[in-house]
């Protein structure tokens, strides 16, 4: 589960990333609203622990322009502001939850499994973009009244370019959710990996919804794009 950590105490950060690895959560740690920003953009989170006080704009500023986008993600806010009024503020833009500093790493691991645990049941169950459905539940893939049979691979890589519709997505990106950008030589696998998408989902009289944009990545849209 992937977690996005917005915290500027760079040793507190740090904390926080080792203990959650070791309950088994995939954490990333920015130290600014900028940096939290690009990462929500290159990859899909669980949940956003998320400190009040950042250098430039606020946490609770930012939460509140999420939840004004749309954001649906669940937020965890962590402050030293202890007033009934404070915490009124970061329960108003938008946060899910609220922990006071200093706070033991045993209630911020309960907090985030509650939520965690929350998000789980209002989670979405299928994706659909166009005639194309991606249902999370039983992992199968429609275009159509077409069944279409997928490898685990090609369901995983299919999941994040619906998710992200509309967006580019590279195969760093896409490296990085699937093998951990561990391997030398992955450009190949997932090219070899999006022909067999494509031959499956974008077959002859259907319009093609996988586009690959040159030197960026992939894009999948119903809209005319620059192939490759």
């Amino acid at each position: 589960m992937s977690i996005l950590l917005v915290e500027d105490d760079r040793k507190a950060s740090g904390l926080l990333v080792r203990g959650l690895a070791e309950e088994g959560f995939a954490v990333d740690p920015a130290y600014s609203v900028e940096e939290a920003e690009q990462y929500l953009c290159m990859q899909e989170y669980r949940l956003i622990i998320l400190d009040w006080f950042l250098p430039g704009k606020s946490g609770v500023a930012w939460c509140e322009e999420l939840r004004q986008q749309g954001e649906r993600l669940p937020i965890l806010m962590l402050t030293a502001r202890d007033a009934l009024q404070d915490r009124v503020e970061g329960l108003n833009a938008g946060a899910d939850d609220y922990l006071i500093k200093p706070f033991a790493y045993e209630e911020l691991l309960a907090r985030t499994r509650a939520l965690l645990r929350r998000s789980d049941i209002s989670r979405q169950t299928s994706l659909k973009v166009a005639d194309l459905t991606l249902d999370m539940q039983s992992h199968r893939a429609t275009r159509g009244e077409l069944i279409i049979t997928l490898t685990q691979k090609e369901y995983a890589i299919l999941e994040i370019l619906m998710r992200r519709a509309g967006r580019v997505v590279s195969r760093n990106n896409i490296a990085e959710s699937l093998w951990n950008n561990e391997h030398i030589g992955l450009d190949n696998l997932i090219d070899a990996h999006i022909r067999n998408l494509r031959r499956k989902i974008d077959r002859p009289g259907n319009t093609q919804l996988i586009h690959t944009i040159r030197g960026r990545g992939f894009r999948l849209t119903t809209s005319d794009t620059d192939d490759a």
